[in-house]
C-alpha cells in the first residue's frame, strides 16, 4: 500500500465538535497506509492535551509552533514532512469518504515528476446534510490559475517530487497555501489531475476559515470586495512565483508571469494583458471580473 502523510494544522480546536469525526474518517481510509502529522498553530486552549492523548494512543504525531495562520502553518508542515510517497492536507471539520486517498494516489501512481491531484467537494451543513453544490470546471492552465482562485486544499494530494519543489522557497507574501501550491505546480509544468467526483464531505458552518456556501450574489459580492480592498493578490503572488520558481518555469510561463507581476507599471501593459487569451478561465463571468481587475489595476 502507498504511504500517505496527512498534514493537519489546528488552532484552539479543543472545543471543535467536528474534530474527532474528521480524525475517524482519516484513519478509516481504505487501501493506503496513513500517517497523520499535526501542527498546533500556537493554541491557548486545551488543544495540546487532546493532541497528547491522541499521540499516546498512536493515532498521530504532532508538534507546536508560533501562530502563523493556516496558510503558513500548512507550508511549515510540508517542510517538516518527508518519508512518504504522497502528502495530503486536512482541515479539522470535514469528513473524508473511505476511498479519498486511494483514488488520489492511484491517479498519481505512475507519474515520475512533480504531480498534484484535487477533486470536487460535496458541500454539507453542520449535520452533514447536503447543500446546493458549487461545481468547478477548471481548464487546468497556468493562465487561468494566475487570475482565478478555486482549489480546495482539503482535496489536494501531492507526490514527494512536488513537495520537495514547494519546500525550496518560503514566500514573503502568501494568501493561502493551496492556491500557492496549485500555482507552483502549473508554473513548473507538473502533472495536475482534477477529479470531478467528490470524495470529501466539505462541512459548512459558522466557524469555517474558508467556505464555499452562499448564493452566487454573495460570492460575487465577496470577490469584488476583495478586489476593491487593493490587496493585489494575484499580482503579488506572481511576483513571488518569479522570485521562487522563475528558473524552473517554461519560457512561456515565465513571460506570462512577468506580464502579470508588472502589469501595474503602465496602462499599456494592462491593456495588453486584458486581451491575453491565456488568462481565460472556464467561467466567462469570472474572466470578465479578472479583466476588469487588470484594467483598473486591482489584480
Amino acid at each position: 500500500m502507498e504511504r500517505v502523510k496527512v498534514l493537519m494544522s489546528v488552532w484552539n480546536s479543543a472545543g471543535n465538535p467536528y474534530w474527532k469525526e474528521q480524525l475517524e474518517s482519516i484513519h478509516a481510509q481504505e487501501g493506503v497506509d496513513v500517517d497523520l502529522l499535526v501542527r498546533d498553530d500556537g493554541s491557548s486552549d486545551s488543544t495540546i492535551s487532546v493532541l497528547q492523548q491522541e499521540q499516546e494512543a498512536g493515532r498521530l504525531s504532532w508538534y507546536q509552533g508560533e501562530n502563523m495562520g493556516p496558510g503558513r502553518s500548512f507550508l511549515n508542515l510540508l517542510a517538516h514532512a518527508g518519508g512518504a510517497a504522497f502528502y495530503a492536507f486536512s482541515d479539522h471539520d470535514d469528513v473524508w469518504l473511505p476511498e479519498k486517498l486511494r483514488v488520489a494516489t492511484e491517479a498519481l501512481h505512475d507519474v515520475r515528476g512533480p504531480a498534484l491531484y484535487f477533486c470536487q467537494t460535496k458541500l454539507v451543513d453542520a449535520e452533514l446534510r447536503p447543500l446546493p453544490q458549487v461545481p468547478i470546471h477548471p481548464r487546468l492552465t497556468y493562465g487561468e490559475a494566475l487570475v482565478y482562485q478555486f482549489i480546495g486544499g482539503c482535496t489536494m494530494v501531492m507526490n514527494e517530487a512536488l513537495r520537495r519543489v514547494v519546500a525550496t522557497y518560503s514566500p514573503r507574501y502568501l494568501r493561502m497555501h493551496d492556491i500557492w501550491i496549485y500555482d507552483i505546480a502549473l508554473a513548473i509544468g507538473a502533472k495536475v489531475v482534477f477529479d470531478p467526483t467528490p470524495h470529501i464531505l466539505y462541512r459548512q458552518h459558522g466557524h469555517n476559515n474558508v467556505g464555499q456556501s452562499g448564493s452566487r450574489w454573495i460570492q460575487w459580492r465577496d470577490r469584488w470586495r476583495h478586489l476593491r480592498q487593493g490587496e493585489h493578490i494575484r499580482r503579488r503572488t506572481a511576483e513571488e512565483l518569479l522570485r521562487g520558481f522563475g528558473p524552473m518555469m517554461t519560457p512561456e510561463n515565465r513571460e506570462l508571469t512577468e506580464r502579470v507581476a508588472h502589469c501595474n507599471r503602465s496602462l499599456s501593459r494592462r491593456l495588453r494583458l486584458v486581451f491575453d487569451c491565456r488568462l481565460t478561465p472556464a467561467r466567462p463571468l469570472i474572466g470578465l471580473t479578472g479583466r476588469l481587475a487588470i484594467l483598473f489595476n486591482q489584480l
